[in-house]
């Protein structure tokens, strides 16, 4: 889980431009390019550097007065959803406020006055978002006019205009007294309730072993508005140790939409110091002060209330292996009532380990026929396998998604998910044709779901990945489509909403049949969007 930092110079690269020129009435040559980020609006703050002008006067210490800026929006834009757009003017190093409207249209006039006297004059447009402003509202960038003293106008404007979608961040750096949210997993209920849950890490953005619970929000509108948190697993000081060593964290959330129960599997350790990590702390055998804990709790009234946890380690783990963990993410009940958890564990079992060491990771599925009375595992589907998650095929086979760590030691241009089939709950596998070719990622965890939608009229079983699509760097967060059971992810089906560095994990669900919902992580945040199908499957 290696961390990416967002910092300035990285945002600048993921910009858009495009350039215009003309001449002042005193015969000046001016230019307007105009940069334009590829990331979404969050509604209740002002969203800054959103859009960048560049006005290139071509000649030094040549003076020329900027006096207005119109932002011009097309159309189709929901101009409501704003509350004020503000023009901020750079004098070198300094930021200086050129003006702000707050009289909002298609057609928003921003006055004020800057000398531009250097070759460049840099503007940042800053798009401040109403708090309730609907989650499906969109807006695009039509053109930037920008008038100077003498009553000349330069317009500029992108070719193809970036569309700006609306974001919530769900949880906040340093909110409710955490450091750093991460590992995001949801789900839809038959009501139509929205259950995220996620790491608390309260101290910093370590893994276990550190203070870490699993926190839960909830949405009753389809995403439009969440209830306060609340955390759903805690270790408290258990075997005398403090809450720093019994840390639970790495969720998965299952859904059962027979009996209307909602169940999260965790991964507890109780470890013996804060500096122990997980993933080599932990050995072979079965207590907690041994290996890390499988550890289950379910909610039967949608969410409102929760179990105590339940440890099921004993049930799944093989004594010799050094770790057992869900997901993370989430998982899925069969159309048969199977409930299935995505996993991975960590065994001594012939192959030659990634790390060197003995052990290797294989991703694989727990599961349960009873309604989850007991549980039971399936084999590894892959050597150097890890965070997956699951699908169910049209003749009911399941599709194993996973992450690859070979791809981290062979730097492979092809560095995709590896992809497998079982037909008997994961007793046996068969690696699918696309597997570490079709989905490039760049070791990374992410989500897949399906969902039985029309296209062109005829009823199909539609798959989503979301993922950070580049195969080195986890950067463009994206949803993909595909309408032939992931044998294929048309580049039309392709749908960038997050362009810049973030720690890169996200979950999706299915608010309705015309809308997909995705958390996905930031830096030590958490942010929601609701997509249109429509916007992914054209």
């Amino acid at each position: 889980m290696k961390l990416f930092v967002l910092s300035l110079m990285m945002l600048l690269a993921f910009f858009r431009c495009e350039k215009a020129n003309s001449e002042t009435s005193d015969g000046a040559s001016v230019s307007v390019e105009i940069v334009q980020a590829s990331v979404p609006l969050f509604t209740g703050q002002e969203n800054d550097k959103l859009i960048r002008l560049e006005v290139q006067t071509g000649e030094e210490n040549k003076a020329i007065e900027v006096v207005g800026v119109t932002v011009v929006f097309t159309p189709e834009s929901d101009t409501d959803c704003l509350t004020s757009v503000s023009a901020i003017a750079y004098e070198g190093n300094n930021e200086l406020l050129f003006g702000t409207s707050t009289e909002i249209g298609k057609t928003t006039q921003i006055e004020g006055s800057v000398s531009a006297s250097q070759p460049v004059q840099l503007f940042h447009l800053n798009l401040s978002v109403n708090q309730n402003a609907r989650l499906l509202s969109t807006l695009q960038l039509d053109r930037v006019d920008v008038t100077f003293s003498d009553g000349s106008v330069v317009s500029s404007g992108p070719a193809t205009p970036h569309t700006y979608r609306l974001a919530k961040v769900l949880r906040a750096v340093g909110q409710d007294n955490c450091d750093t949210y991460r590992i995001p997993g949801i789900v839809t209920t038959n009501k139509g309730t929205l259950i995220a849950v996620y790491d608390n890490r309260y101290n910093n953005s370590k893994d276990l072993q550190e203070d870490i619970d699993v926190g839960m929000s909830r949405s009753t509108d389809g995403g439009q508005t969440w209830e306060p948190m609340k955390v759903i697993m805690d270790m408290g000081e258990w075997g005398g140790r403090s809450q720093r060593l019994n840390g639970i964290g790495d969720p998965s959330v299952l859904y059962d939409h027979t009996t209307g129960t909602l169940w999260v599997a965790g991964l507890w350790m109780s470890g013996a110091t804060e500096k122990d990590m997980l993933w080599w702390a932990s050995k072979p055998g079965m207590s907690p002060e041994e290996t890390g804990q499988f550890i289950i709790a379910k909610s039967t009234d949608d969410g409102l209330t929760w179990s105590e946890t339940v440890n099921i380690t004993d049930q799944i783990k093989d004594p010799s292996w050094q770790l057992l963990l869900q997901g993370p993410g989430r998982g899925i009940t069969l159309e048969d009532g199977t409930l299935v958890f995505p996993a991975q564990f960590k065994a001594d079992i012939g192959e030659k380990a990634l790390d060197g060491g003995q052990y290797t990771s294989h991703s694989t599925i727990v599961y349960s026929t009873d309604g989850g009375e007991s549980w039971q595992i399936g084999t590894g589907a892959k050597p150097n396998t890890t965070e997956a998650q699951v699908v169910q095929l049209t003749d009911g086979s399941l599709m194993l998604n996973m992450r690859d760590d070979q791809n981290r030691k062979d730097k492979s241009e092809t560095n995709g998910r590896a992809v497998a089939v079982t037909k008997d709950l994961g007793k046996t596998w068969e690696i699918h044709p696309t597997t570490n070719s079709a989905l490039q990622e760049p070791n990374c965890m992410a989500s897949i779901i399906s969902a039985d939608l029309k296209v062109d009229g005829e009823k199909k079983r539609v798959l989503f990945f979301s993922n950070p699509n580049n195969k080195h760097q986890r950067t463009n967060m994206t949803i993909k489509g595909s309408v032939d059971e992931g044998m294929s992810w048309p580049e039309e089906f392709q749908l960038e909403i997050y362009e810049p560095g973030g720690f890169g994990y996200s979950c999706m669900t299915m608010i309705d049949d015309e809308t997909v919902g995705i958390l996905y992580e930031g830096v030590k945040e958490l942010y929601f969007q609701s997509i249109p199908v429509s916007d992914i499957i054209k």
